[in-house]
């Protein structure tokens, strides 16, 4: 038979104030690390919550950075996977919402701009994007330059030809965050704030982006000049050449 052990420290979700503490022992010790996590005691409830207002992220590193402290001291610790779920980016009220998927980082830190008035505190989201480790920025150029290097794998016309055109996205989202750092530096210095009477962020029409063609050019002439079991057609070199996309070179992961 096993037996179930309560754990000295418990971490969850109250689905009213957010991620909370509570211990099973009352202990100096206990209380003194979770208010150095800026954990509070609420006596009505006998837990630990953190403010209102900790982002979703931060909170979460809160959490294992506790954990981890506990740990290391012989405690045991227990922790709602909940905790890891962000909370639903607002929508205007006649779109429904779109819940976000455990991990899902750039939900979360969009869902924080809708709570965000100072143009500072959008840089501090802005620069978590472009975090040279854990950024959603460098993490897509890094997917995009190993799909790159798995289709030259194939070592095949096909996947040669892939692989270059990945390369060359890689290079573009590299561009990409370049100028993203560009606005993230401009942010952190303006002083300028959200009036109290601004409408809320999920009424605002989002800006018209522009639409691509379905077929481009360069799709056309690379159909143009391939093959077909229906349509075998012998290509010369020359025109096969033409109608690969030129691919700037691969770089490397930029530290930003």
């Amino acid at each position: 038979m096993t037996l179930q052990h309560e754990p000295d420290v418990a971490f969850g979700v109250h689905p009213d104030l957010g991620v909370a503490a509570a211990v099973a022992v009352d202990r100096p010790s206990l209380d003194e690390t979770l208010r150095k996590y800026h954990f509070r005691y609420s006596q009505g409830l006998d837990i630990y919550l953190l403010p209102d207002d900790t982002p979703h992220d931060t909170a979460v590193r809160t959490v294992a950075r506790a954990t981890r402290e506990f740990q290391d001291a012989g405690l045991s610790v227990a922790a709602d996977p909940r905790i890891m779920l962000p909370p639903p980016v607002p929508t205007a009220d006649d779109v429904p919402a779109r819940e976000p998927a455990r991990g899902e980082s750039l939900t979360a830190l969009t869902s924080q701009l809708h709570g965000l008035r100072h143009s500072a505190d959008v840089a501090e989201v802005l620069e978590e994007i472009l975090d040279q480790h854990q950024g959603a920025v460098g993490d897509l150029e890094d997917f995009i330059d190993t799909a790159a290097a798995w289709c030259e794998r194939l070592e095949t016309p096909n996947g040669r030809e892939l692989s270059l055109r990945l390369r060359t996205i890689a290079h573009h989202v590299a561009f990409l965050g370049d100028q993203l750092v560009d606005a993230q530096l401009d942010l952190a210095v303006m002083t300028d704030v959200t009036p109290e009477e601004a409408p809320p962020l999920a009424d605002m029409p989002l800006p018209e982006r522009h639409e691509f063609l379905p077929v481009t050019h360069t799709a056309r002439s690379r159909a143009a000049v391939s093959s077909s079991p229906h349509s075998p057609v012998d290509v010369s070199p020359a025109a096969r050449a033409s109608a690969q996309p030129q691919a700037a070179a691969p770089p490397s992961r930029r530290t930003r």
